[in-house]
């Protein structure tokens, strides 16, 4: 035992499920306990130990050395498991692996390379937000706008053809289950596994992608050696893989907040050019991932508890976005906030390269639905759809009174 260990306060423990679904359904209580708890918590159901004040878990996101990727950023460990398909070269490495892929993913997003896209999301949004009041006053909002949306246009945006999108979403969401233990979630989905992977791989093949898409540039930086290969199938998987779940939730997380706070709704509408501060606010809020794990490289020490070597981290990313130490009212969705350093979308090198995609994303829906409609309700409850590391709906029922439109 090393001199650190035998120093080390012992932290709380508990013996709670993360994982059962009374608390993916309703985390909020579990995140308060164990901000209470204190900085660390030992989770002895799984072995681990939990991060749930933002502190901790943004110092964890920004050390990489101390706290790795590569061994996985779910409860398996692939140093001693085999992963269920290739491990993503954006999420689940470190430097140097991790290097090249991201730096040809940030060159192909970044916001000045956006701006073509903006004009025609811009008016696809309003093309959809048309389509679905000329049905109705009342509609599913989850499927109508926050899922239909980013489906139309971002695989467009990487240069997917139009059959198969529907594979998306669950393709996402087993990826996103298997982050977790392996319990009813997981195994309710294994039997399409097989079928959705091999979709999935087939839409990352150079052959299957428009020229002009995220995905042939993708593989043009094979062509100038700046990736290999092998490396850009996968690159692209890793677009297809955190560019659809997490953009649809994060746009439900924000019609939710917006149909329960009229006055923010109202705030939206009077200064539409805050659409961006108003996802990142849902983001903060709502944080569509819920969590990530990171694994110790040495002994290291957190608030004088010392986590040994090998050991995996449980770090609640939404916890810490609600903690009263580092935000106002936290559990209040308000535009006024500067969400800026919500850990929403991580931190630090493995900080989600697409944001700046689901940021326009939101911007063009919510600048078009702000423009047509002067209020927005719900009809019933909201359902949420359980998931390991989402925080995912079923539907979200509304009723909407569309604006005056000028003569």
């Amino acid at each position: 035992m090393t001199e650190a260990l035998e120093r080390a306060v012992v932290p709380p423990a508990s013996d709670v499920d993360p994982f059962a679904d009374a608390v993916l359904l309703n985390p909020e209580p579990l995140h308060r306990a164990l901000r209470e708890a204190g900085p660390v918590v030992y989770l002895s159901r799984y072995d681990v130990y939990a991060l749930a004040r933002y502190e901790q878990v943004h110092a964890a996101l920004q050390d990489w050395q101390h706290f790795e990727s590569g061994s996985g950023v779910g409860l398996a460990d692939f140093r001693r498991e085999e992963p269920w398909r290739p491990p993503s070269l954006l999420l689940e490495a470190d430097p140097p692996r991790h290097d090249a892929p991201r730096r040809v993913l940030r060159e192909i997003l970044v916001p000045p390379a956006l701006r073509r896209l903006r004009a025609a999301w811009s008016t696809g949004a309003e093309e959809l937000v048309d389509q679905v009041l000329s049905n109705g006053p009342e509609f599913d909002a989850f499927t109508a706008l926050a899922e239909a949306f980013p489906l139309r246009v971002f695989p467009d945006a990487v240069g997917l053809g139009p059959d198969g999108r529907e594979n998306l979403l669950p393709y996402g969401n087993f990826a996103f289950n298997a982050f977790g233990p392996v319990n009813d979630l997981v195994r309710a989905d294994a039997h399409r596994v097989a079928e959705l992977s091999a979709w999935v791989k087939a839409q990352c093949a150079r052959e299957a992608l428009s020229e002009d898409g995220f995905g042939a540039r993708i593989w043009a930086a094979a062509d100038r050696g700046e990736l290999t290969y092998e490396q850009a199938p996968l690159v692209v998987r890793s677009l297809l893989t955190a560019g659809v779940d997490t953009t649809v939730h994060g746009l439900a997380a924000a019609l939710y907040g917006f149909a329960t706070h009229p006055d923010q709704w109202q705030r939206l509408r009077e200064r539409p050019e805050s659409a961006r501060v108003a996802f990142d606010e849902a983001v903060r809020w709502q944080s569509p991932v819920q969590t990530f794990f990171r694994t110790a490289t040495t002994d290291v020490t957190i608030a004088d508890t010392v986590i040994p070597a090998g050991t995996k981290i449980l770090m609640f990313l939404a916890s810490a976005n609600r903690d009263p130490a580092r935000w106002a009212e936290p559990d209040r969705f308000d535009l006024a906030r500067d969400p800026s350093g919500h850990v929403g979308f991580g931190m630090g090198i493995h900080q989600c390269v697409g944001q700046h995609v689901a940021r326009l994303e939101a911007e063009a829906l919510l600048t078009a639905l702000a423009g047509r409609v002067e209020r927005i309700e719900l009809t019933g409850t909201p359902r949420r759809h359980p998931n390991n590391t989402l925080r995912s709906w079923e539907s979200l029922p509304v009723r909407v009174r569309p604006a005056a439109r000028p003569a």
